[in-house]
Order: C-alpha cells, then sequence, then structure tokens
C-alpha cells in the first residue's frame, strides 16, 4: 500500500471513529437538555465578554495617546478629564474580566455534570449489554481487556467530552465571532488571521488520523496488558508453584514495550501538532505587529486600533492552540470511543421474547425435544436429542469430555439456544418465557464455588435478594455451614476475600449450597461440586447437596462413583447421542455398560492412590461393547396440542 493510499485510508477511518463514537454519545445528550442549555448560554457570555475585553484597553491607550500630544498645548483639565476616563474605562475592564470568568465557570460546571452524567449513563448502559451477551463471547474475550473498555476507556471519553469536546464548541463561536470583527476593523490584518487557521486545519487534517491510529494501538495494548496481568494474579499460585514468574514478566514486559512504542508516537504526534500552531502563532502575531506598527505611522490606524488587534490575535490565538491540544485529546478519546462502539456492537443472542409467557414456580418437569446443534468448531454435536425428566427425578449425566454436558445445562439456563428444537419446562418453552423467570426456578452448584467480596450473609443472600436474614441462617444450618460462620471473627458479617479465598474449598461450597437452599428453586444444576475436595470435605459437602436436591428435578453433572450410586438415573452422553439410560444399580450391575466399565475404572485408580477421571482414565468403547444392548433412553413425549404454541424451532 502506498504512503498515499496509507494517508486516506487513516483519514477514513478517523471519520468512521469519530462518526461511531458522536453516534454513541449524542442520544444521552439528549436527556440532559437543560444543563446544555445553560452551558451553551454561558458560553455565549463568555465569547461576548472576550469580544468586549478588549475594547477598554484600546480606548484608555488612545485617551492616553491623546493626552501625551496634548500637553504642550492643553490645560491641566485636559489631563484631569483624561485621569477620570482611565478610572471607568479599567472599572469597565474589570467588570468585563468578571463577567467572563463567571461565564466560564458556569459553562465549565454545566458541561462538567452532563460529561459526568452521560459517561455514567453510558457506562451502565455497556456493563448492562457485557451482561446480557452469550457464553459464547465471555469465552473468547479477555476479561481484562473488557475491564480496560468499562473503566479506562469510558474515563478517556468522558474526560475529554468535558475538556475537550464540548469547550471546543466555545473555542469555534470564539474564532467565528472574532473573525467577523477583525474583517470589520481591517481587512488585511483580518486575512492574516485566516491563513492562520487555515495553515492549523491543515497540520489538524494531516496529523489527526495518524493520532488516532496510534492511539487505537495503544489502547488495544493497554487492553492486552490489563489481561495478561489479571490473568498471571488470578493464577499466581500456580505461576509461583511452577516458578513461573520470569516467563510471566518476559511476557509482559513484552506486551508493555509494544504499548509504549505505541504511546510515544501517539504523544509525538499531537506534540508535532501543538508545537506547529504555536509557530503559525507568532509568524502571524510578528506580522501583524510589523503591518500594524506601519499602519499606524501611516495614520491608517491609532495606537489603540493597533493594542485592540494584537489582543484579538492574542485571543484568537488561544483557541488555536486549545484545539490543536484537543484535537490529539480527541483523536485518542476516539479510539477509546471505537473500543467501546465495538463492545456495543457486539450481538445479543439471547433475548427475551416480545411477549412472553407466564411462568410462576415450576413443578420441575423438563424435557429436551429434538435438539440439534453444533459446538464452538461447527461440528454437529445434537442431532435430534429427546429426553424427559419427570418432576423431582434426581438424574446424572456422565461421557466424555466434550460429549454435550454442561451444554445441556447452559440450554436449560438458556445461556445458549440449540440451532433447533425446544428445551421446556412444565412444557414451556424457555424461549417463550423471560429469562428472569425461567432462572428463577433453577439453582445452580458449580465446582468452583463463587463467591463475592461481601459479607457471608450477603454472599447467600445473593440466592434470592428479599431472604430475611432468618432464611439466611437456616439455609447455612441446612447446608452445614451454620458452626463455621459463627466461628469466623465477625459470623455472618465478615468480609470475604476475593472470589472467598478466605475460606477453604469445603467452606466456601457449603456457603454456596446455602445460596442454592435460600433460593428455594424446584429444579437444580449440579457441576462437579465435589470436585477438589478432600475425603472429609466432600462427605459433609455431599450431605449438604442431599439436602438441597430434595424432593427437587436434578440435573448433576459429576464424575464422583458415591454421588452418582445416590441418583434416580443415570444417563452416558456419547457423540451427541445418550447411550445408556437407567438407574445407577441397573448400570452398575451390567459388566458390559458405559458406567461399570468406568466405576471399575475408577474403583481401581482408587485402590492404586490415584482418583479415577472421565476421560483419562476411562477405557474408549471397543467395537464390541459398542455394540453391546443398553438401555434405551425414554422418548420424550409429543407436546400437546394444546401446548404447541409454546414450542419454539427455527
Amino acid at each position: 500500500m502506498s504512503r498515499r493510499s496509507e494517508a486516506k485510508s487513516s483519514r477514513t477511518l478517523h471519520r468512521q471513529g469519530l462518526r461511531r463514537t458522536l453516534g454513541m454519545v449524542l442520544p444521552h445528550l439528549g436527556e440532559h437538555k437543560m444543563l446544555i442549555t445553560l452551558g451553551l448560554l454561558a458560553l455565549l457570555g463568555d465569547v461576548a465578554f472576550r469580544v468586549l475585553e478588549p475594547w477598554p484597553v484600546k480606548f484608555a491607550v488612545d485617551a492616553v495617546t491623546e493626552a501625551l500630544g496634548a500637553q504642550i498645548d492643553e490645560t491641566i483639565d485636559s489631563s484631569h478629564n483624561v485621569e477620570g476616563m482611565l478610572t471607568f474605562w479599567a472599572f469597565s475592564l474589570a467588570l468585563i474580566v468578571g463577567g467572563r470568568a463567571f461565564c466560564s465557570y458556569a459553562s465549565t460546571i454545566a458541561f462538567a455534570k452532563t460529561g459526568v452524567k452521560v459517561a455514567a449513563r453510558l457506562r451502565t448502559r455497556v456493563f448492562d449489554h457485557i451482561q446480557a451477551l452469550s457464553l459464547r463471547y465471555h469465552s473468547r474475550a479477555s476479561i481484562g481487556d473488557t475491564s480496560q473498555r468499562l473503566v479506562g476507556d469510558m474515563g478517556r471519553l468522558q474526560e475529554v467530552a468535558v475538556t475537550a469536546g464540548l469547550p471546543m464548541v466555545g473555542n469555534l463561536l470564539t474564532l467565528l465571532t472574532l473573525l467577523i470583527v477583525v474583517l470589520i476593523l481591517n481587512p488585511l490584518l483580518a486575512i492574516i488571521v485566516l491563513l492562520t487557521g487555515s495553515g492549523y486545519l491543515l497540520f489538524s487534517h494531516v496529523l489527526s488520523p495518524k493520532i488516532t491510529a496510534a492511539s487505537r494501538s495503544t489502547r488495544k495494548g493497554e487492553g492486552q496488558l490489563v489481561g495478561d496481568a489479571a490473568e498471571a494474579l488470578g493464577a499466581i499460585r500456580v505461576v509461583q508453584s511452577y516458578g513461573l514468574e520470569e516467563t510471566v514478566a518476559s511476557g509482559f514486559a513484552a506486551g508493555n514495550a509494544k504499548a509504549l512504542k505505541a504511546g510515544i508516537k501517539a504523544r509525538k504526534l499531537a506534540a508535532r501538532l501543538e508545537r506547529s500552531t504555536d509557530l503559525l502563532v507568532g509568524i502571524s502575531t510578528a506580522v501583524v505587529l510589523g503591518l500594524g506598527g506601519w499602519q499606524v505611522l501611516q495614520g491608517t490606524m491609532t495606537p489603540g486600533d493597533m493594542v485592540l488587534f494584537l489582543m484579538y490575535l492574542k485571543i484568537a490565538m488561544k483557541p488555536l492552540r486549545d484545539m490543536a491540544k484537543y484535537t490529539g485529546r480527541i483523536a485518542r478519546a476516539t479510539a477509546s470511543g471505537e473500543r467501546i462502539a465495538d463492545l456495543l456492537d457486539e450481538e445479543i443472542e439471547i433475548r427475551d421474547p416480545d411477549r412472553p409467557l407466564p411462568l410462576s414456580r415450576a413443578s420441575g418437569e423438563l424435557t429436551f425435544w429434538n435438539v440439534s446443534s453444533c459446538d464452538h468448531r461447527g461440528a454437529p454435536l445434537f442431532e435430534k436429542l429427546n429426553l424427559s425428566i419427570p418432576p423431582g427425578q434426581r438424574v446424572g449425566l456422565l461421557g466424555p469430555s466434550g460429549a454435550g454436558k454442561s451444554t445441556l445445562a447452559g440450554y436449560l439456563l438458556r445461556l445458549a439456544d440449540p440451532d433447533s428444537g425446544s428445551v421446556l419446562v412444565d412444557g414451556c418453552s424457555a424461549r417463550n418465557v423471560t429469562r428472569a423467570d425461567l432462572r428463577r426456578n433453577i439453582a445452580v452448584l458449580l465446582q468452583e464455588s463463587v463467591l463475592f467480596s461481601t459479607s457471608v450473609r450477603e454472599n447467600i443472600r445473593y440466592g434470592r435478594q428479599d431472604a430475611s436474614d432468618a432464611e439466611v441462617e437456616q439455609a447455612a444450618r441446612r447446608a452445614g455451614a451454620h458452626d463455621f460462620i459463627m466461628a469466623l471473627p465477625e459470623g455472618y458479617e465478615t468480609e470475604l476475600g476475593n472470589r472467598g479465598d478466605t475460606l477453604s474449598g469445603g467452606q466456601r461450597q457449603r456457603v454456596a449450597i446455602a445460596r442454592a437452599l435460600v433460593r428455594d428453586a424446584p429444579i437444580v444444576l449440579l457441576d462437579e461440586p465435589t470436585t477438589g475436595l478432600d475425603p472429609a470435605s466432600r462427605g459433609v459437602v455431599e450431605n449438604s447437596i442431599r439436602e438441597l436436591t430434595r424432593g427437587r428435578t436434578t440435573v448433576a453433572i459429576t464424575h464422583d462413583l458415591s454421588m452418582i450410586q445416590g441418583l434416580d438415573r443415570v444417563l452416558w452422553l456419547q457423540e451427541g447421542r445418550i447411550l445408556e439410560d437407567g438407574s445407577p444399580e441397573e448400570l452398575l450391575a451390567d459388566p458390559h455398560s458405559q458406567l461399570a466399565r468406568w466405576a471399575a475404572t475408577q474403583r481401581g485408580a482408587a485402590e492404586s492412590g490415584g482418583e479415577g477421571r472421565l476421560g483419562s482414565a476411562a477405557p474408549a468403547a471397543t467395537p464390541a461393547s459398542a455394540s453391546a444392548p443398553a438401555p434405551a433412553p425414554a422418548p420424550a413425549p409429543a407436546p400437546r396440542e394444546s401446548e404447541q404454541t409454546e414450542w419454539v424451532s427455527r
């Protein structure tokens, strides 16, 4: 690509980025019309006072000049009148400067409030959008980079909107007004101002797109740095245990150097624009001084007129200097705005229906009907899978990694939708109810208990926000967590550390079970809830899980043999199909079943001192075993005629 075409491409991207940023911000400006109107009125007052400010100086200089020239011939009374005029014009100048300061303060405050409120509203909008994005996006996006856009880029956008964007309107008004005034006063000297402004526009046209491009690279590099740092600090135990400090630090240093290089380039370009403007201003001031002095000597201007014009030139040049400074900031803000706009452009895959069906407390009947979908690589995962789970039944999902166990659980929570087919709760398609109504009926317990940096009480109350203190404590007792919570320094009011790391694994899991219990949902999803726990903690947690799942429809993804034996039904999922479906006792009694062979492998691993894991220790199915008859899964019932409208297919 030639340098000319590259420059043209940069300018196009700069304009597109600026247009996208303005399109994202402008809708929120309409919410603050009163503040913006007050700010603009104060700005107009500021411009008017700026135009008036040099006139008292002009009249005072002309009066003094006349007085000096008239001292030879005129009386002292004339001199006394000049002193009165000087006093009057000095007082007028003080009033004008005071009025300009007040208007400038009022406009700054109004625009600052507007900028802060718009940024806060936009930040909330972006955060809500991020939370609505599917797991498909979050699985590939960097948490650090997303956080950088939400906080760092948003902060830069807010700062520039207050310190550059809105004040630039005032600078443009000032330049336009002063141009009209100087054209009336002295067209010849006005040409100098026009040439200076044209020179600034030329420099800005060339350098602004380059500043934006460099700033875009800087922000992208900084986002990557935040992501790398968050990843390293989140896995600090592994980093320190394996002595990976230097490896991680070298990767961070390389990214840091790259971001630094792009940042220096952006700063250099911005400084070049500012200094070029300073040079233009200096040259134009020298020309006006020379030409103005010559016109005074020719008698076409008074000394006061020349002072007036020089002051106007100074006032006009200040907005030019500011615009040069603001242009760099706006270019950098445009890069941040583009990153935020890119985030808002991410499509929300899972939406509530326009006319949702009501779903109060469900009985817990679950149906997967003709579910077909592909995995993240596009390979077929399920092909018309059918599964029916009656209310109150406890079902275990087993199978090798990648069989789709967690995907089915995600469909039930509507974290994702299958390509075709339906997931039904009490005969009602999950697509036809709001996500809030659907998820209100489901309690989730994951392998890694996610706790928040707040009190133990609030962590449990997150299960149901309107739960009373008594209900929270009752749930903790049922989960076997009350005793160790009371032993904490402040009991239920003890603040937990990051992700609850101040508690042991078993304690964290019991707090999570208490949170699920206080939710009192008819459906429970378990995803490897006992993995990684020591035998003593595992026993306590399993007792708590039995309390949680009593009388509730349960879908458990687990490879814990003791948990499997406590279920009503086990499904072996492999290659997108249900290969085995039956009670644990039936399947374990059949030596040819996948479950029996896996259980034997796990027992052998346990006896040898290891822990059997599905997908690593379990043998693959042989052709002989694959052909062995397995209990056929119960077919899902066809939808009742009255429920046809509730079934959704693509």
